[in-house]
């Protein structure tokens, strides 16, 4: 980190350390990502939740807005700010920063937003804006080129969320389903997701669970309409030695793994459950595990990708 840089997080540290017997630290979720990937409608979806939003914020400013915040009194000490490419010395200067911050006890997510090229470049045809970082070498150069310089960035993210298959209403709902529930940033939040194989494996999975050895309700004809919320499906499913044998397998691994997610810092586990189209066995399982992590007092939300597919 710069000489600069060191006297401005040292600077907000002090300041900060002065307030925090008085005032709650405000917690930052940190949307960066490739452009055209909806930064700005998830910054509209995070206001919607009582976030106060900031837009491109230059990362040299970011210690003093937490030591200007940390002063204040206001009516949530929840933050969300979009921070990318726009900004020239954003990359050289972005992970220095959040890291002391961070390690200073600062409570900060960093959600990077993806989509493929493809949608990107449709998104920005359809817009007629200018890319970012479009030198006159062209849109689709520009996007290769954005997605080289990101990749470490990415690495550096708490979670992933692609938004290629969303359109603005989906994206505001992802956005509500992640962080409304949420008290605290710095608390680990399980997120259950049922999915079907032939409609690919979620691209942001922690932990993928294959259920596909257990007996299908689909060819059962009075349970081949019905999913993996109705009770009738999940005695179904359940009711079996191998389902018995896999959920006592996979609880245990749960309570061994869980505990040192948490112990690492990790603030977000993705755990999907697939089966062959989403809408039976997956969705059971997944039921029963939000049912139990919540019985033992964890975070935890769930989402059934494929439940409502249809063939």
């Amino acid at each position: 980190m710069s000489g600069k840089h060191e006297q401005a997080v040292s600077k907000a540290d002090d300041k900060a350390g002065g307030q925090r017997g008085l005032n709650t630290l405000h917690q930052a979720v940190i949307i960066s990502g490739m452009s055209g990937s909806g930064k700005s409608s998830a910054l509209k979806a995070f206001e919607d939740i009582g976030y106060f939003c900031i837009d491109n914020l230059p990362v040299i400013l970011l210690p003093e807005l937490f030591t200007v915040l940390n002063h204040t009194t206001s009516s949530t000490d929840k933050v969300a700010l979009v921070m990318d490419v726009r900004e020239p010395t954003f990359l050289d200067q972005f992970s220095s920063i959040f890291k002391h911050l961070r390690l200073s006890g600062h409570p900060l997510e960093l959600l990077f937003l993806d989509a493929k090229d493809d949608v990107i470049l449709q998104r920005f045809s359809q817009t007629r804006r200018k890319h970012p970082i479009d030198s006159g070498v062209g849109i689709t150069d520009a996007i290769k080129k954005e997605r080289r310089h990101l990749r470490s960035l990415r690495e550096l993210a708490d979670r992933t969320l692609d938004t290629s298959d969303f359109n603005v209403h989906q994206l505001r709902r992802a956005i509500h389903q992640m962080y409304a529930p949420r008290e605290r940033l710095d608390r680990l939040l399980i997120h259950l997701i049922s999915f079907g194989f032939k409609y690919g494996i979620p691209a942001d999975a922690n932990i993928v669970l294959d259920v596909r050895f257990m007996p299908n309700p689909y060819f059962v004809p009075e349970l081949s309409s019905l999913t993996g919320c109705e009770k009738e499906v999940q005695a179904y499913v359940l009711n079996n030695p191998d389902s018995e044998r896999f959920l006592e397998h996979t609880e245990k691994l749960f309570d061994f793994l869980i505990p040192q997610y948490k112990k690492e810092g990790k603030s977000y586990l993705v755990i999907a459950v697939g089966c062959t189209g989403g809408r039976h066995r997956s969705v059971t399982i997944a039921e029963h595990f939000t049912s139990l992590l919540r019985g033992q007092g964890e975070d935890v939300i769930v989402t059934h990708r494929d439940k409502d597919r249809e063939g």
